[in-house]
C-alpha cells in the first residue's frame, strides 16, 4: 500500500477546500502550484501577489509597478482549474476533462480574444517548443487519442508512467498556449488518482525541468530526479499538515 496515504491527502485538500481554510495544504498547494507554474511560463506576478489573489481577490502591487492583465486572470484561473482537478482526481483522463483545463486557464485572456487561438480546443497552428517540432495541428487528436488509450489501458502506474505520459502530453503539445501549466495540472491530478504523492516544480528548478523534458529520449533520469526532488518536499508539508498522510502514525 505504500508509506503514505494519498485518500488522505485528497480529502484533506478537499475538505479545507469546502471550509475556505487559508492555513493548510490546500492554501498551501493552491498558491504555490498556481506561483510556480505561471511563474515558469513567464508570469510576472510575486509568491505574494499570488497569495494576495487567493485569499482576497484583489492584487496590492507597489507605486508604478507594471502588472500585466494576463498575469491576473491566468493565475485566478489556475485557482479555478487546481479545484476543478479536485473534483476530478478520481476519474479517468479524457479529451473532454483536459480540453476543459484549457478552457478554465485560458478563459478571459488576450488569447482568447483571438480568433486562431482555440480556447478549450486543439491548436490550429503550428508550433515549436524549445527548438523542436510538435505534433501538427491535424495530428493533434489523434496524438492524444493514442497517448490516452495507451494511458488507461496500461495495467499498472507509478511516477514513471505518469512522467511518460507527461513528456509525451508536452512533446504534442496540443494547445496554442498552457500546454505546461496544463500538463502540470493533469500531473498533479494522476498522481492523485494513482496513489503516488504529488508535486511541484518550482520555478527556480525551471531549467533542470525543461532539460529533463528535452532530453527524456536520451535519459529519463533528468525529468525524473528533478521530479522525485520535488515530490520529497511536497511530502514534507503533507507530513507536518495532513492527518493520517503518513501511515505509520495511523498504525
Amino acid at each position: 500500500m505504500g508509506e503514505y496515504d494519498i485518500s488522505a491527502l485528497l480529502h484533506q485538500l478537499r475538505a479545507e477546500r469546502e471550509r475556505k481554510y487559508k492555513g493548510g495544504i490546500y492554501y498551501f498547494t493552491q498558491t504555490e502550484l498556481a506561483y510556480n507554474s505561471n511563474r515558469i511560463e513567464g508570469s510576472r506576478l510575486s509568491r505574494e501577489h499570488t497569495r494576495n489573489l487567493f485569499e482576497t481577490k484583489t492584487l496590492i502591487a507597489a507605486k508604478d509597478e507594471a502588472i500585466r492583465a494576463d498575469d491576473v486572470v491566468e493565475t485566478m484561473n489556475h485557482f479555478r482549474a487546481f479545484d476543478h482537478v479536485l473534483s476530478g482526481a478520481e476519474e479517468a483522463l479524457t479529451e473532454e476533462f483536459i480540453k476543459h483545463l484549457h478552457f478554465i486557464l485560458k478563459a478571459g485572456t488576450s488569447d482568447a480574444g483571438m480568433e486562431w487561438f482555440r480556447v478549450g480546443e486543439y491548436k490550429k497552428v503550428a508550433n515549436i517548443v524549445g527548438g523542436r517540432e510538435t505534433s501538427a495541428p491535424e495530428n493533434v487528436p489523434r496524438d492524444i487519442r493514442d497517448l490516452l488509450e495507451r494511458y488507461e489501458e496500461a495495467p499498472f502506474h507509478d511516477i514513471d508512467s505518469i512522467l511518460a505520459f507527461h513528456e509525451r502530453f508536452e512533446s504534442i503539445h496540443p494547445f496554442q498556449d498552457g500546454n505546461g501549466r496544463v500538463g502540470r495540472l493533469i500531473l498533479f491530478k494522476e498522481c492523485l488518482r494513482q496513489g503516488v504523492v504529488p508535486f511541484i516544480i518550482d520555478t527556480e528548478h525551471k531549467d533542470f525541468y525543461y532539460r529533463g523534458l528535452r532530453m527524456y529520449h536520451k535519459g529519463k533520469g533528468y525529468l525524473r530526479d528533478t521530479c522525485l526532488s520535488a515530490q520529497d518536499k511536497y511530502t514534507a508539508y503533507c507530513a507536518k499538515m495532513v492527518p493520517g498522510f503518513l501511515k505509520e502514525a495511523t498504525k
